[in-house]
């Protein structure tokens, strides 16, 4: 089963590019996705830009609206995923735990729903 491991960590917690705390936690990062590539366990993954980059689309009465910036002013901010193939929750669970901004973030597990193919 496919499983979506949604990355969310304040910005402002983040460590700052150029500091020995980002780059052991980038380090992290490119050795779990070495690790889950190797197992065949990963079948995508990404960071996503700074939310300020973001926008939001609506749409109302038929027509579409834009927002700049996420629809919801939160504390935390998605800010990359990793897309898994594990046999069950736990499984899923146990490498959500190997991310890095899980220190000071979240990780949000969803599983993917086949829409058929």
């Amino acid at each position: 089963m496919q499983y979506l491991l949604m990355i969310y960590a304040a910005e402002s917690e983040n460590p700052k590019p150029g500091t020995a705390e980002h780059d052991k936690m980038m380090q992290g990062f490119t050795e779990l996705a070495q690790d889950l590539e190797a197992k065949g366990l990963m079948k995508g993954g990404n960071a996503l830009d700074d939310v300020a980059t973001a926008t939001t689309v609506r749409v109302r009465n038929g027509k579409a609206q834009t927002l700049d910036g996420p629809f919801a002013e939160t504390k935390e901010q998605l800010g990359g995923f990793f897309l898994l193939e594990c046999k069950d929750l736990d499984e899923a669970i146990q490498y959500a735990g190997r991310i890095p901004s899980a220190e000071f973030g979240s990780i949000e597990i969803r599983p993917v729903i086949s829409c058929g193919a």
